[in-house]
């Protein structure tokens, strides 16, 4: 809802502050406070009727530190308002001032109204011989979104305390707000798509009745519609086009007049359901695009200060993200407004944690990546930022831009070669030596500096790419309905159908593939490390082989909740896998497990076993038809610093990628008399605790392309 602006007010104007930056209601006025260290005046302008009329420009009076600022008396939450930013428009000097251009403020709480593409949105004549050395007078206020004065209260109370989930024992659940809840039948149709529909009881119901920890949601961040995606009939589904970093989208609430309560009031259900909210954030580039891109925010407020710009030609902009533009993280203004946005929704908006989309480039300065970067120093100082979940993409696609393992202590990573490694495993194409490594958190890469197991967010599917379903369905992508004629996505997917494109009648294919869904899965609950699920894995979910489905706000990523009933013995299946982790401590250990035995305790954490029965041998490792092999992780390993023995249950893993049957003799283990069966995937019925007891030596005859779990069985139970 907007408020009715006075006619006139700039007789009241006041000096106002420099901070907070941003519109800052205080009961009886507002105060406005914008950072640019190049301008030469700013403008604040007020809008009536919901943004459509512009009703009063004031002249922000004061400028101190190269914050322009000024209080306006009488106004209040509702105000819909926008800035015109005057200076030199001198694109090679790195300058694009125009105050003909209505700018959003980085810092406003709250957008209402949409862009459309027109050419007034451009800072410079789009039809000049000039290109964008021109420049354009025409005004875009008809066109443009504009920021919304708020209210910052909300009633917490009525939500339990938070009480974070520590990261050895997170599960990620990684989903779309839209994508979730835009065909759930117990949804109202009103809410459908939105925050207050991913806030229904029966939407969290499930989400946590799956066993995981955390939603992780992809940006709710402010962002934009690219203009050749609409032209298609196409959308920015992902929303990896951020234009504002403290704005919820509107586009996502129910009643966008509220869309700031509405976030809030979804985070406090989750949080009263005992489950984690995450952000996917996008701070490495925003909506402008490079020099040919609109004038929106950023570019016209102090485009040299806020973006990285080429040192001998400043009319271009460095392109390490692949969009057009990089935000300059080394600026100490851009970079407080990185962490003052990260603050505000952890400790306004009550977010447990962030995933750094392109994180590699928010560590980056001039001379690249760099592990003592200001942002990184500024995360790991800050009281605030060190109390939630920091997740980096470690990589972007500037020089030396992967960064897999090199995020300081305290950050934990997506890890690709993870999700490679399971993938090519189960297609056959890698060895159990390249598993090895990677079901124990991936030591190889993140056991150092006092890291800890759960640095590694392992994955074998995530949004970009092919759902599980499809993994096992596809050999190639099928991205036509992207109207790029297949060429994008990516073509390395490490994917097999199992002996068919995409959907079949064949029985034996399909049995193939569901136990290839329940092996990848199993893989990624048992292996050591944070595991994140793709939403939907856990019932079979397609997208018809479309792994790059970034602009399909369509049926091809909405939730087909009847393929829940369909699929159902799948999402049993994952819901046992996760309470089995739960149950098992030793799945999810906080030391990483090395294979090295203990004199004091006579014992070794970890024995890899061949499918005789013993010990593992150098050549079992080095031969690459080595395609099935288990894992002994041992209950009495030392489980912390402390020096002393373990009591977890010690478990057997057995995990076989070979195209035939492998009869498996079970290995001895001190103070056992059998190992009880507690996961087969080629009987996946097989309830949490019926499987059967075979004796130490039994041969088990394991299914191809099979994984299992034994637990030891004790000669004296408690």
């Amino acid at each position: 809802m907007t408020t009715a602006v006075p006619e006139t007010i700039a007789s009241n104007l006041r000096e106002g502050g420099p901070h907070p930056l941003g519109a800052t209601w205080d009961g009886s006025g507002v105060n406005f406070a914008l950072f640019s260290a190049n301008a030469t005046k700013v403008e604040v302008c007020l809008f009536a009727d919901g943004g459509a009329r512009e009703i009063e420009r004031i002249e922000l009076p004061e400028y101190t530190d190269e914050i322009w600022h000024g209080y306006v008396p009488d106004l209040g939450p509702g105000t819909v308002y926008g800035y015109r930013v005057h200076g030199p428009y001198e694109p090679e000097a790195g300058h694009r001032f125009n105050p003909n251009k209505l700018l959003l403020d980085p810092y406003a709480r709250a957008h209402i109204g949409s862009l459309t593409w027109d050419a007034a949105c451009f800072g410079y004549t789009l039809d000049s011989p000039d290109l964008d050395l021109s420049f354009d007078p025409r005004d875009s206020a008809p066109f443009v979104p504009k920021c919304v004065v708020i209210d910052p209260d909300f009633d917490w109370r009525g939500s339990r305390d938070r009480h974070p989930v520590a990261f050895d024992r997170t599960i990620i659940y990684e989903a779309h707000v839209k994508g979730l809840t835009m065909r759930h039948p117990d949804v109202p149709e009103y809410a459908r798509g939105t925050y207050a529909g991913l806030a229904t009881q029966q939407v969290i119901e499930y989400v946590k009745s799956l066993g995981v920890t955390a939603i992780e949601l992809l940006p709710v961040h402010s962002f934009l519609d690219d203009g050749h995606l609409l032209e298609k009939g196409l959308t920015n589904y992902w929303g990896y086009n951020t234009i504002g970093f403290f704005a919820p989208d509107p586009r996502y609430a129910a009643d966008r007049a509220r869309s700031l309560q509405e976030f809030k009031e979804m985070v406090a259900r989750f949080h009263d359901a005992g489950l984690e909210v995450i952000l996917d954030v996008v701070y490495n580039h925003t909506a402008e695009g490079n020099e040919r891109g609109a004038t929106l925010s950023f570019k016209g407020i102090d485009n040299a200060s806020y973006y990285r710009l080429m040192p001998d030609q400043p009319r271009y902009y460095i392109n390490d993200t692949g969009t057009g533009n990089t935000l300059n993280i080394s600026h100490r203004r851009v970079l407080q407004m990185v962490t003052d946005s990260l603050r505000y929704w952890a400790t306004e908006m009550h977010v447990d944690g962030f995933r750094f989309d392109l994180g590699t480039i928010l560590a980056r300065e001039p001379g690249g990546f760099d592990v003592e970067s200001g942002f990184l120093k500024a995360c790991g100082q800050d009281p605030i930022l060190r109390g939630v979940k920091l997740i980096a993409e470690p990589w972007d696609c500037g020089p030396g831009g992967y960064q897999v393992g090199e995020f300081p202590p305290g950050w934990a990573e997506w890890n690709d070669k993870y999700r490679d490694t399971v993938r090519d495993f189960w297609r056959g194409e890698a060895p159990a030596a390249a598993l090895a490594h990677r079901l124990t958190a991936s030591g190889d890469v993140f056991n150092h500096n006092g890291r800890k197991p759960w640095s590694t967010v392992n994955f074998v599917t995530a949004h970009d790419g092919f759902t599980l379903c499809d993994l096992v369905s596809y050999n190639e992508k099928h991205n036509e309905a992207n109207g790029e004629d297949n060429n994008d996505g990516s073509s390395d997917n490490r994917s097999w159908n199992c002996g068919a494109e995409g959907p079949t009648d064949d029985a034996a294919i399909v049995t193939l593939r569901e136990r290839q869904m329940r092996n990848m899965l199993a893989t990624l609950l048992f292996s050591q490390g944070t595991p994140m699920v793709l939403a939907g894995d856990e019932f079979a979910r397609t997208q018809n082989g479309n792994n790059n489905v970034y602009c399909q706000d369509n049926e091809t990523t909405w939730f087909d909740w009847d393929a829940v009933a369909a699929h159902r013995p799948l999402t049993e299946f994952f819901r046992k896998l996760t309470a089995l982790r739960d149950r098992y401590p030793i799945l999810r250990r906080t030391r990483f497990l090395t294979a090295e035995y203990n004199e004091e305790y006579g014992v070794k954490d970890l024995t890899w076993i061949d499918a005789g029965g013993s010990e593992m041998q150098q050549q079992n490792w080095e031969d690459p038809g080595t395609r099935c092999f288990g894992m002994l992780i041992d209950g009495r390993a030392q489980t912390t610093g402390i020096h002393r023995r373990g009591s977890d249950t010690t478990l057997l893993l057995i995990f076989n990628a070979y195209h035939d049957v492998v009869e498996f003799s079970l290995p001895p283990c001190v103070g056992a008399v059998g190992w009880k069966l507690l996961v087969d995937t080629n009987t996946p019925d097989l309830g949490i605790d019926e499987g059967s007891v075979f004796e130490i030596g039994a041969t088990y005859d394991v299914t191809a392309y099979s994984t299992l779990l034994f637990a030891i069985e004790p000669e004296h139970p408690d």
